[in-house]
């Protein structure tokens, strides 16, 4: 009986407990779902954050690749509004984000510290958001779990209801576009206008003519009408009408490609042309952007006060939403008046992760953003110890804001040598090497890819090998990288060049890019010794893909833009001399002047060559400018 009875008493238990299950399970589920929203938030996040990012993106490139010719000022600046109303979107989206999520910190606490820690990570974005809901004094060192990522915190804001964000975008909004100088726009009108102008006049002209030449054929026909009557002869009218017009058509896309061409060679003279004044900075700290860059995307460190946080209340979700939205702790206060201690606002210690895919040749700089001036600068910062092996980068900061790191732009500059081989028709392979590094481009048609790096002599892998992409893409994102070997009109400034003449240097590009399916072009010691109205390449033919041998029997050219020579001296010989080789005469371009020695087979792949391989070849020696910065 006892035992029955105790089976009695458990399955009322158990009863009990079903129904008291089942009495609270919609609050339950309902409290979960809400809970659960944070994995669609994320994911929302994610979604906008990216098709803004690609966004602003396209629109960086649309300004970049366009031709300046076919930029009008009035687009430019409509392009870089865009470009600021899509980031100043992009951050609002990460604030509501963050606002949503600090909201429910007391949901989602942790269970041994009793506070929020969370981690949403994307492609090219990772937001940390830690809340402190325990305000525990001896609680002052904040790591985000499975990550290097640390805050060490004073006692005041351990023990303050606040919340830290620390919202790392791979790439850098918070550097203002450079603004297009004046000269340059100037020059840019200038040929705007100008083809635009002719391409009108020559219309006008074609016209006039067509229309004068049409007059007289009809002449002509009302005379032949009145004398014979014949058909015949009313379609040889026509067939000469028709040939007129052909002959007029074709005149006129001989005008239009003509002054295009002029254009792009316009354009292309400025791509190497320097700046003659060094960019002014008023502020000491401030960071000179034409000295350095930025590298590994922007870290934004916040400090919000905690909002009101989520109570459930018989299956709802109840919370106070601050009309004024998420605020900033400041940190420290304006004013120190009410505090006794002296250091009672220390600066924060925080260690970094610096992302894998970026090369840091020397140890790296911090610098913060000025939100007034709009600028970046290094003050305010201060133990700054970086670990190359953990790729890890810790710093102590006086107040919080944006923060990045900047290395030296022309650190690989000027380069040592280089080497541009071609591996097929339409294909070649370009390589720098420097102090640091060795880079390895291959170029085909109107692509290229970074094909390899060596960094002291050791392969390095790069995120970037064996993709396919435009020639501005891939300098972009080298440059990203810091894999910079991407002169600008500044960098003779910092840099000391072997300055060669604009127009003997494009025009020795052009005429190497036209070469380059079937010959060798290398670094010559020379090129030094010369003078800035020539420049001297070392050239050889080259018709299989084989590996270059290594001791190739090298021909040296000198061009000065009208005049091609081979000379007599060799990469060898201890005295420079300007002499013509033996058995060798002048030529105009470079193309006239392989032509002497070249085989049927070299000269056949030059002919074959496209258009669109010619020009990307053309644009990365226009970009690297090997013949002054080597």
């Amino acid at each position: 009986m006892e035992r029955l009875e105790r089976q009695r008493i458990e399955r009322e238990k158990w009863h009990q407990l079903e129904a008291k299950d089942l009495e609270r399970r919609n609050e339950e589920l309902e409290e979960l779902y809400l809970l659960e929203e944070c994995f669609p938030e994320a994911e929302k996040l994610k979604r906008d954050t990216r098709l803004l990012s690609q966004l602003i993106e396209k629109l960086r490139l649309l300004l970049l690749q366009t031709p300046s010719y076919d930029l009008e000022d009035k687009t430019i600046i409509q392009y870089r509004g865009s470009i600021l109303e899509l980031q100043e979107l992009l951050h609002l989206k990460f604030n509501v984000a963050t606002e949503r999520l600090l909201r429910q910190a007391s949901t989602l606490a942790d269970l041994d510290s009793g506070n929020m820690e969370k981690v949403i990570q994307d492609e090219n974005v990772t937001l940390y958001v830690w809340a402190n809901l325990k305000k525990n004094p001896r609680y002052r060192s904040v790591r985000f779990s499975e990550t290097q990522i640390r805050f060490e915190i004073p006692r005041i804001l351990a023990t303050s209801g606040i919340a830290i964000r620390l919202l790392h975008t791979h790439y850098d909004h918070a550097t203002p576009l450079r603004p297009v100088s004046a000269s340059l726009q100037g020059h840019t009108a200038t040929v705007t206008h100008f083809v635009k102008d002719e391409v009108q006049k020559g219309e006008a002209e074609i016209s006039k003519e067509l229309q004068e030449e049409y007059k007289q054929q009809e002449c002509e026909s009302v005379s032949v009408c009145e004398e014979e009557t014949k058909v015949e002869e009313q379609g040889d009218i026509e067939v000469q009408m028709s040939f007129v017009q052909e002959e007029s058509e074709a005149t006129k896309c001989k005008l239009e490609m003509k002054l295009l061409s002029e254009a792009v060679f316009a354009a292309q003279l400025l791509l190497i042309e320097n700046a003659n004044e060094k960019p002014c900075f008023c502020e000491d700290n401030e960071v000179d952007l034409c000295q350095f860059t930025t590298l590994g995307g922007v870290y934004h460190l916040d400090i919000f006060e905690l909002p009101p946080q989520c109570k459930p209340m018989k299956g709802w979700m109840i919370v106070e939403i601050l009309k004024e939205g998420l605020q900033k702790y400041i940190y420290p206060p304006e004013s120190t008046e009410d505090f006794e201690t002296e250091n009672a606002f220390p600066p924060i210690e925080v260690t970094l992760e610096v992302q894998e895919n970026v090369i840091f040749f020397e140890d790296p700089m911090v610098a913060r953003w000025d939100a007034e001036g709009k600028h970046w600068q290094t003050d305010g910062i201060s133990n700054v110890l970086y670990q190359s092996e953990e790729r890890l980068i810790t710093f102590s900061l006086e107040t919080f804001g944006p923060v990045t790191l900047i290395q030296d732009t022309h650190i690989n500059m000027p380069f040592q040598s280089w080497e541009l081989r071609p591996l097929d028709v339409n294909k070649v392979l370009l390589t720098v090497t420097t102090v640091f590094t060795e880079i390895q481009i291959q170029i085909k048609e109107n692509l290229c890819m970074l094909a390899s790096v060596k960094v002291d002599n050791k392969k390095h892998s790069s995120t970037l090998e064996g993709r396919w992409m435009t020639p501005i893409s891939l300098i972009l994102a080298l440059k990203e990288t810091g894999l910079n070997i991407f002169p600008t009109g500044h960098s003779h400034f910092y840099v000391v060049i072997n300055h060669k003449e604009p127009l003997v240097e494009i025009k020795a590009y052009r005429q190497l890019a036209l070469l380059s399916s079937a010959f060798a072009f290398g670094w010559s010691k020379w090129n030094v010794e010369c003078s800035s109205k020539k420049v001297i390449v070392k050239l050889r033919e080259h018709l299989t893909e084989e590996e270059p041998v290594q001791d190739p029997n090298w021909t040296l050219l000198m061009f000065s833009g009208d005049r091609a020579q081979r000379l007599k001296i060799n990469e060898n010989s201890e005295t420079f001399s300007e002499a013509l080789k033996e058995e060798t005469e002048f030529h105009s371009t470079l193309y006239h002047l392989v032509k002497d020695f070249a085989s049927k087979e070299a000269m056949e792949k030059i002919r074959s060559s496209k258009c669109q391989f010619i020009d990307s070849v053309c644009y990365m020696l226009l970009s690297t400018r090997l013949l002054s910065y080597s």
